[in-house]
């Protein structure tokens, strides 16, 4: 993994997640689907077919997804450097509620360290220190803010 900070867009994985929407999606779509999302990367091998599929790529897909679901909530437009700048012609972003409730279940279990068939959550296990076994803290206040607001998202 490569990465230049806690959020998961700030990740090779992130940026991975990105070129697929610029390239598979947002050619075709002004307003963003966070249920198509969801489907597209399920296709795409990014996101699990269910949540029993745990796998880093995947928790670091959902997380990807929040953030940018948010950025678009707080700021209203998306902020990605492309060729033809495509991001820039974002009119909108939705979300269904059983797609939001995708989202909260994963970042929720990630949260409680469900395990994969190793007994492990790889994503959490990178940002676990070696020495006492502790979360990184800006990580985990950053995935905790993910599901808070996923969770108040959903209610509203």
């Amino acid at each position: 993994m490569g990465a230049w900070g806690i959020k998961a867009l700030e990740s090779d994985e992130g940026l991975d997640m990105i070129g697929i929407l610029t390239d598979e999606y947002l050619s075709k779509h002004s307003v963003l689907n966070l249920d198509e999302i969801l489907e597209l990367m399920k296709q795409e091998g990014m996101l699990g077919e269910d949540l029993s599929d745990i796998d880093f790529l995947y928790d670091n897909t959902a997380m990807a997804l929040a953030e940018l679901y948010f950025q678009w909530k707080d700021d209203g437009k998306l902020n990605y450097d492309t060729d033809n700048s495509i991001w820039c012609k974002v009119t909108d972003f939705t979300a269904s509620k059983k797609a939001l409730a995708f989202l909260l279940r994963q970042l929720t279990d990630i949260k409680n360290e469900v395990p994969d068939e190793d007994d492990i959550r790889e994503i959490v296990d990178l940002w676990k220190d070696e020495d006492n076994g502790e979360i990184a803290p800006a990580w985990l206040e950053h995935l905790n803010q993910l599901i808070e607001r996923l969770a108040s998202e959903q209610e509203a």
